[in-house]
């Protein structure tokens, strides 16, 4: 590991980790549901995204910058399970379970819709 692969990914972090947050605050300022929607939008989105540049083929330091920085900034695997967590605590059980299954299933089926696509893209 170098300093320029640590400043690569900790950059595309700071910008992801910033775009999480205004997207959250901004849906949490439109939404009046208890559901997480935005968590939900952040992480099928990012999903998606990472399965595109993936497919894409691209060498190391976009990778870098945007797939492990940004994407793993913008992501949010822990806030994810603790909303789930919350939504059970305050009695939503089947809430909290179509949750579960939207965020893995529909996380799963962008990824592999965005490696297609990228995949698709890179041969031109």
């Amino acid at each position: 590991m170098t300093i320029w692969t640590v400043f690569l990914v900790g950059i595309g972090g700071f910008f992801g980790s910033i775009s999480r947050y205004g997207i959250s605050e901004f849906a949490k300022k439109r939404s009046s549901q208890k559901w997480p929607m935005a968590t939900l939008i952040i992480n099928l989105s990012g999903s998606f995204l990472l399965g595109v540049f993936f497919g894409l083929d691209l060498n190391q330091t976009p990778l870098l910058l945007i797939g492990t920085g940004f994407l793993g900034g913008y992501t949010t695997f822990s806030t994810l399970n603790l909303e789930a967590v919350r939504l059970k605590e305050a009695k939503q059980s089947k809430a909290g379970k179509l949750y579960l299954l939207a965020s893995y299933a529909g996380g799963v089926f962008l990824a592999a819709l965005g490696l297609t696509i990228g995949l698709w893209l890179a041969r031109d």
